[in-house]
């Protein structure tokens, strides 16, 4: 039996869309614009969609992938998908023709809907060599060029004549929670990605679930900024259906560059996001105020310790320290607020570990942060930290139905209802990772007192020193890119005496340096180098001896998901890192 309120994700999104009618639901940027889509409106055109998939061939249990920026073509692709009982395969828009080719493949997608030209030049040399293939729909016009594949315009397939609304309906009540609503492919870290199976009453169980800990914060009406793929398992699920099941908003961002004015136009209430956003805004915030008067620099850097003093003792400011407090209420918090549209409840952090300097920061600003962690086999979510009682260095106590413990050797154990169905054709490492109906996350950690999981690192991660000291390598890394000239940076030390480090110098650091010079002459230039070597040897005095980064290199760009060195949600990208730096990096020692 499941605890779940509807039976499937269409389900509760027709049942949602009934009751908002006439009100903006999503809104798009059209021609700088932000323009709305009704409920009404977008439960129309899911339903003219379903059926036009249907007459492409589509049943229940195929395999339909989509290729996409976000947009509300997305949602309205993802949820006709389910309507009929199809399984949705949200692949990312970053995917190469060999990423494409192994998503449609390993799956048997019948057929793929696409947004753009661009997106489909490197959709449809895939598509076509994959048997089970055999039609796309195009969101936008495309050039079919010479592809020996079906082309169908989306506009052709929502004005063809719609069956019945009972003919849907009839398909969308034979849908059983734990059948797969979807198969989300990992962004892989290492290796091929693997597609995980989500059934409905997995999301739908984080959906209640992040529901339980949220309302705290008083939901009404809200609005969500979406921002992250959704083709992600993060943003899947806690930047779409769950707004959707609390009856919120969605606007879609541009992109990552114009995220500041999309926040100042969509005013979000709620903020999902990764921990590396927020990193680039703690960084974007204090070279800001390094420009401002000395003035505002003393009154932000005094409202920032106050706010940390609050946050670790709420009673421990006195009278004078309490009034003062107020006053930088007015004169700074209110003015970071407004930079984040001013009506934030909060932002929700996860995908990756957030270093907490980074949390406190914006929790002393008066900017709510609450650290969240899961896995996509989890559908996302396992934990978050409640709005009541936030310890920004945990990731706060198991979710409402989430049931977590930790093995013998460290290992962080979790099972649910939001637990996968297991990974696609794959049963061999599907009973690997659950075993006796508990995920074996591959993560390190332990429950305090309070419950609230404490991460320490990935058992895969975790850097053994000769001498048998374990270095947790996002934490050193973390601790590196707090420091102002440094960008990113990845710890490498494997069976060696010590950890060395691959750094990418800040963008307006390295900017400043390069006066009349290039990049490469940097790379030599003792200046430079003293200043990088300093800011390492800042980070240094906040890490144990044996943790003491001891030499350092610089890598020749940044890591991107352009370049394939981060995942599309952020993270970095170990082993194609090491591909590239293996040997520089050995040359430390």
């Amino acid at each position: 039996m499941t605890g779940n309120k509807w039976q499937s994700l269409p389900g509760m999104f027709f049942e949602i869309a009934e009751q908002g009618g006439d009100a903006a639901f999503m809104w798009d940027k059209r021609n700088g614009h932000y323009q709305p889509i009704s409920w009404a409106n977008t439960a129309a055109q899911v339903h003219k969609l379903a059926w036009g998939l249907k007459t492409l061939g589509i049943r229940a249990g195929d395999r339909v992938a989509i290729v996409s920026e976000n947009r509300s073509e997305w949602v309205i692709a993802d949820l006709a998908i389910m309507t009929l009982g199809a399984i949705s395969v949200p692949t990312y828009t970053t995917n190469t023709v060999r990423d494409h080719h192994h998503v449609l493949s390993d799956c048997d997608a019948k057929g793929a809907i696409v947004s753009t030209s661009e997106l489909a030049n490197r959709l449809l040399p895939a598509a076509i060599k994959v048997a089970a293939t055999n039609f796309i729909v195009a969101m936008e016009a495309i050039e079919p060029g010479v592809f020996d594949i079906a082309i169908h315009a989306w506009d052709e397939l929502l004005a063809a004549d719609a069956a019945a609304e009972e003919d849907l309906e009839k398909g969308l009540n034979e849908i059983a929670p734990g059948d797969t609503a979807c198969l989300i492919y990992t962004s892989g870290t290492g290796g091929n990605p693997k597609g995980v199976m989500l059934s409905h009453k997995a999301i739908l169980a984080n959906c209640n679930s992040a529901g339980a800990l949220l309302r705290q914060l008083g939901l009404g009406d809200e609005v969500f900024l979406s921002f992250l793929p959704l083709s992600h398992a993060y943003e899947h699920t806690a930047g779409l259906y769950f707004p959707i099941s609390i009856n919120a908003q969605i606007y879609y961002a541009e992109s990552i560059e114009t995220l500041a004015n999309d926040l100042t136009e969509a005013r979000p209430t709620i903020m999902v996001s990764v921990p590396r956003l927020y990193e680039v805004m703690h960084r974007r915030i204090t070279l800001g105020l390094s420009r401002q008067s000395a003035v505002k620099q003393a009154l932000f850097a005094r409202a920032v310790a106050l706010g940390r003093k609050e946050y670790e003792n709420p009673k421990s400011l006195g009278l004078v320290q309490g009034m003062l407090n107020g006053l930088l209420e007015r004169l700074v918090r209110n003015k970071v607020r407004e930079r984040f549209g001013g009506r934030l409840k909060a932002m929700v952090s996860g995908g990756a570990p957030l270093n907490p300097e980074v949390g406190i920061f914006f929790t002393a600003l008066g900017v709510r942060l609450l650290q969240g962690y899961g896995q996509t086999e989890a559908a996302p979510v396992i934990s978050c930290n409640p709005p009541g009682k936030v310890k920004l260095h945990t990731v706060g106590p198991a979710l409402k139905g989430v049931e977590v413990r930790i093995a013998e050797d460290g290992e962080i154990l979790a099972r649910g209802e939001m637990l996968m169905n297991g990974y696609w054709k794959d049963e061999t490492i599907t009973r690997r990772a659950i075993q006796d109906g508990w995920l074996h996350t591959g993560d390190i950690g332990h429950l305090d007192e309070d419950g609230y999981i404490e991460i320490t690192d990935r058992k895969k991660d975790i850097i053994v020193l000769s001498g048998g000291d374990n270095i947790s390598p996002q934490r050193v890394e973390g601790l590196l890119t707090l420091q102002p000239e440094i960008g990113q940076a990845m710890v490498y030390g494997d069976e060696h005496a010590y950890p060395v480090a691959l750094l990418v110098p800040d963008e307006e650091f390295t900017r400043q340096w390069l006066v009349g010079s290039n990049f490469a002459a940097l790379e030599n230039d003792p200046g430079f180098l003293k200043a990088l070597s300093d800011a390492v040897g800042r980070a240094n005095a906040d890490l144990s001896q044996f943790e003491r980064i001891k030499h350092f290199t610089l890598a020749e760009a940044p890591f991107t998901v352009d370049n394939e060195l981060m995942t599309p949600t952020l993270k970095v990208r170990r082993h194609k890192i090491l591909e590239l730096y293996r040997d520089a990096l050995e040359k430390l020692y």
